[in-house]
This record gives C-alpha cells, structure tokens and sequence, in this order.
C-alpha cells in the first residue's frame, strides 16, 4: 500500500526501529544541506515530496526485543515497525527535531504552534512512563545490540546519566549532523525571529510528504533492502555483505540450523560488524575505508586470483555467498544440447544457463569468514594507525610501519597484517620483513616508477599463506631479497633515465614525486644519530599552507638577490638551473616558511634575520648539517 503523509502523521501511534541488516547514518555534508535548503525554501502553503519510506510491521516476537519500547506497545497499543528503506531521512528528521528543541529551550521558548515543548518531544523523541519515569520509550531508534542507538540516545537527543558508548564512523556521522543543524538552527533564529522558527518547525512535521509503502509479511525484505538501497547515498559493500550474510542464516532448513542456532549465528553478524565498524572508525579525523579493507581481507581469506576493480565483490556477492551456494548450486553457461548445431558456424550457437551442483555452504562457512574478518580489523586498524597500537607493537615495529605508510605502503599491507595476526611470528623477523618490504617499494615503485600493482597478486597470495601458516616468515624474506636484487638494475635505470629527462626540463629532483619521503627519512636518520627529533609530524610536512614550503631550495629557484648572482657569477646559465634542483640544494625545514624567504642571503637563511626568525643553525637535524657544514 502506498500512500502520501506528513511526519506528524508518520509518528501517530507508531514506534520505529532500524533492523540489524540495515547500514548506520551515512549521510554527510552535501545531503544535510539538501535536507535544509528544501525546507528553508519551501513555502508555507505547499507541501514537499521527500521521498519513499518502506516500512515493515513486526510481531512480538521481535519487538519483544526492543527493552527499552516493548512497554509502549503493549500498553498504549503502538504499531511497531522495521524501517527497510528510507532511515537516512528518518534519522535526519529525528536528529533535526531534536535540535530545534534544544535550542527552544535555551530561548525559553515554551511552545510551539500551540504545542508544548515536552508534547513535541513526547510525540517525536521520547516517551516516558508515568508516575514514576524510569521507563523510556524512544520513538525512533536502532536494534538494541547497535552501537548507534546507544549514541544517538545519550549523545545526540541528551539522555541523562549517559552509558558508555562505542564510536564508529556512523557515530561520527550522526555527531557530524547534530553539529550541522545546531549551528544552522542558530543563525536561522538570528535571521527571522520567533515566527520564523515556528514557521520552521511546522514545515518540518506538516509540510514534508513521505510516500509510505507497507511491505507485506511474505515480502522478501532482505531482498528489498538490497534493491531499495540502490537509491540515494551508494551502499557500500561491505553494507550490503552484511545484509547478505544475516539474509542466508535464516535460508537453512531447520534440520541443518535449528532456530537458535540461526538467532546465535545472526548474532555472531552482528557482533563481527560492530567490531569492524568500531576498528574502522576509530580514528575520528581520518576514518579507514570499509570497502578498503573488505578487499584486502577477501585477499586475505581466499586465494587470489585476479585484481581488476570489483571481482572480489563480484566473487563474494555473485558466486560464494548466495543462496543457491546454501543448496550447492552455481549458475553455469552450457551449450543447448536440444539444438543441432554447425561447427562451422560459431555465430549460430545458443547457450542456455543451467544449475550446476557443487559443495554447499555450510554455516560453518559464514561463521569462520565472519570470525576472521572480525579478528583481522584490528590489525587493519594498527597498520594504519601503529601509534595506538600499545603492546601489539613494540617501537621499533612502529617506527617501520610508520615508514612503510609514509612510503605508500600499497598492496603491502595486507603482508603487514599477517605478519601481525599470526601468533608464529615474532617482532624480530617482523623487522626484518618491514625492512625488505620498505627498500622494495622505494627502489622500484617510487624510484622505478613500477606500475602499481607488479608482482601483486604473487604478494598477496603469500600474505595470505603467511597468515594461515602455511609458509614460513623467512622464504618471503628470502623471496622478497631475490626480488630485489634480480631486478634492482632494471629499477636504477629506469630512475636514471627518468631523472635525465626532469633535468633536461629543469626540474631535476624537485619534481621527483617522492622527494618529501627522501628528505624526511634523511632528516629521520639524522634524529637517530643526535637524539634530537625535529621534525615528526609527516601529515603536516608533506601538507603545506599556500605559498609555503616544507623543502627549500638553499641556492634560489629566482637568484635575483645580489649576493646570489655576485657569488655564482662563475658558473653559466645551465649550471645554474642544474644545480638548483640538484638533490644536495634541496632541504628539509623543521617548520615550513614563506616561499619569499627563499631568495635570502645564505647567511641570513643560516642565522635568520628579520624576517626569517629561526635560521638553519636552530632549525632542523638537516638544517644544521648544513649551517655547520
């Protein structure tokens, strides 16, 4: 059934929850500022279409579930539902809400077009039984057992004597919004008063149309949400595989999972995305791509084959993880046996698609893939961020994954993460294994300028023998040092060639894509040798503010200063442009500094003057060895 309703009508009566299967918020900044612009621009006298809302209505049996609700329902006689499609919108809608309360409250504002303030939050947010209120029931929300509804409650719509919570990157995202609405709700007010705000919030729970679509019980609503989600914001995959995974544990017979073995292996779903989402979006400012690591895990756990775009995806979703694999069938292209055909004639043959019978899935299946790519995703997070990685690392092994990320680790990590994840191997082979990997990805990807994926499928076969054990941590050193030294000509010409040709442009090194990591490596090296570490922030080095620079030239790139052009009056035009971008002109700064400034005397670059308050004697490991030199 399809019908049209306001958010006023939407709330009547009813409580909603996101289902297990669905994905969290995902909605960033563009979507938020749609959301607003369409109701800042609508007018009162018109409605706005905002979309399709496919609900499903659930029994007892699930919102048994729901601890904080089932109270509501049973006793007030609340409709519950599952939000299959259309939770962004909802979510923004309730979070919205929420801050146009708040910052009612904090004007003193005690009514809005008639209503109080507590019978809009009561309407919309939450419900609590009275006399006592101990008990709260939260309008719209997530399953229990999600980390976001613990969030959302306690850090977004205020639940007192906050709990702790788990962040993951759709917790950001839920904050990010919050933020979003706080400040633009604030400068609304400033703009167009108390009438202007009432006007606001009656577009927001009058104006605004959902097209309401009931889904029937026999409706397949896994498949739904698969095919309903193709609109607005992408699912991502990993999204989708766990919509997947949870969809085929209920697909088995009883005989083969019984009822409670299929809520425990659903549960087991759960938990391993909450951990990989939790490990993923650790890192607030710098969230890790989910789609990232579901490759390089598929890497890890299957034996790799091809590396073209999405054929892990397509092996995961299209082949292993389907519900004919639950039966023991695959989809397979024969030749029509009913038709005669003329082998002389290849454009005449028609195909026909068959079932062919192969091993099943077995449970057991999804429930060690599940298990693995939970236990992995701290090692994924780690390899990342080695800094926070506390005894799983001891320094020197975060000294080497911090090179091999600033290096461009590429296909790499995934031999990183193994050598992490296997108990067998111990920190000084890991070393050893950091070293070779890091002098193979400078000497032939950013000095050979190797294409990006060479030798990667061979890589990432033995990451994957290296987790499971089945090869020893030193043959893939032995292998990797063959490598190296079979192929370390090919790489230096290639560097040679590559060099002649920039200097020919008078580029020279300067335009070596990979200069910043020469230079901070050197000036790392330096830091060993004096204990003094000057330069260690690689994000803000390599990261510089407009018409600033992080590596000077000593002898300008424009030697128009008259101490330049009297103390190299000896040497041609050519030697000039050569030197300049010669790798011994070049330094690395321990702050970075006006890209003027480079035209300075070198005494002045060496002592600092006016304008140049810290000078090479005081300034970086680099810095003095040439101030001293």
């Amino acid at each position: 059934m399809n019908s049209l309703k306001s958010l006023s009508e939407l709330f009547d009566k009813k409580i909603f929850r996101i289902p297990d299967y669905q994905r969290g918020y995902a909605w960033g900044h563009r979507q938020l500022e749609d959301f607003w612009e369409d109701i800042d621009n609508l007018t009162p006298d018109r409605n706005h279409y905002i979309g399709m809302l496919s609900l499903k209505e659930v029994k007892e049996d699930v919102y048994s579930k729901w601890e904080d609700a089932h109270w509501i329902i049973r006793e007030k006689r609340y409709r519950a539902y599952h939000v299959v499609d259309g939770q962004q919108r909802l979510t923004t809608f309730v979070i919205f809400l929420n801050s146009l309360l708040k910052f009612a409250e904090s004007k003193e504002i005690n009514y809005l077009t008639g209503d109080s303030l507590e019978q809009i939050k009561s309407r919309y947010i939450v419900e609590t039984k009275l006399p006592y209120e101990i008990l709260k029931a939260y309008k719209f929300g997530y399953e229990n057992n999600n980390p976001s509804f613990s969030y959302l409650r306690y850090h977004i719509l205020g639940e007192s004597a906050p709990s702790e919570t788990q962040e993951t990157f759709y917790t950001l995202n839920l904050e990010y919004a919050k933020n979003y609405f706080d400040k633009q709700i604030e400068e609304f007010f400033d703009k167009n008063g108390i009438e202007g705000f009432e006007t606001l919030y009656n577009k927001l729970v009058n104006n605004l149309q959902f097209n309401i679509h009931d889904i029937a019980d026999d409706f397949d609503v896994f498949i739904a949400f698969e095919t309903m989600n193709n609109r607005g914001k992408k699912l991502s995959n990993l999204e989708i595989l766990k919509n997947r995974l949870i969809y085929l544990s209920t697909t088995y017979d009883d005989f083969v999972l019984d009822k409670y073995s299929k809520d425990e292996l659903r549960k087991n779903i759960n938990d391993a995305w909450k951990e990989v989402y939790y490990q993923l979006g650790r890192n607030k400012e710098f969230p890790l791509n989910d789609d990232v690591y579901l490759k390089n895990h598929w890497t890890l756990f299957f034996k790799y084959s091809r590396n073209k775009g999405d054929d892990y995806i397509k092996f995961l979703l299209g082949q292993h993880f389907t519900p004919k694999a639950v039966f023991g069938l695959k989809r397979e292209v024969i030749l029509d046996e009913d038709i005669e055909y003329d082998y002389d004639d290849e454009d005449i043959k028609e195909e026909k698609i068959v079932e062919v019978y192969e091993g099943k899935l077995q449970p057991i299946d999804i429930k060690n893939y599940i298990e693995s790519l939970k236990s992995i995703s701290k090692y994924w997070y780690y390899s990342n961020n080695p800094e926070e990685s506390g005894s799983i690392m001891n320094e020197e092994e975060k000294k080497w994954v911090n090179k091999l990320n600033r290096v461009g680790i590429n296909y790499f990590r995934t031999m990183v993460v193994a050598s992490f994840a296997n108990p067998k191997i111990n920190s000084l082979d890991r070393i050893r294994l950091f070293k070779v990997i890091e002098k193979t990805i400078f000497l032939f990807f950013r000095m050979g300028q190797y294409r990006s994926n060479w030798r990667s499928s061979e890589t990432y076969n033995r990451a994957r023998e290296l987790l499971k054990d089945e090869v020893s941590v030193e043959d893939v050193i032995s292998e990797l040092q063959e490598n190296f030294d079979n192929n370390i000509s090919g790489a230096v010409g290639s560097f040679i060639n590559r060099m002649t040709a920039l200097f020919k442009n008078y580029d020279g090194y300067y335009s070596w894509n990979s200069r910043s990591y020469f230079f901070f490596e050197y000036e790392m090296s330096l830091s060993e040798k004096t204990f003094v570490v000057k330069i260690n922030d690689w994000r803000a080095f390599t990261k510089n503010a407009k018409d600033h620079i992080s590596i000077e030239h000593i002898y300008p790139q424009q030697a128009n200063h008259f101490y330049w052009q009297n103390h190299f009056r000896d040497y041609s035009n050519e030697e000039k442009k050569a030197l300049t971008n010669s790798l011994g002109n070049l330094l690395a700064l321990s702050q970075s500094k006006n890209s003027s400034l480079q035209n300075d005397e070198y005494y002045d670059k060496r002592d600092g003057n006016n304008k140049r308050k810290i000078g090479y004697n005081n300034g970086s490991n680099s810095e003095i060895e040439v101030a001293t030199n």
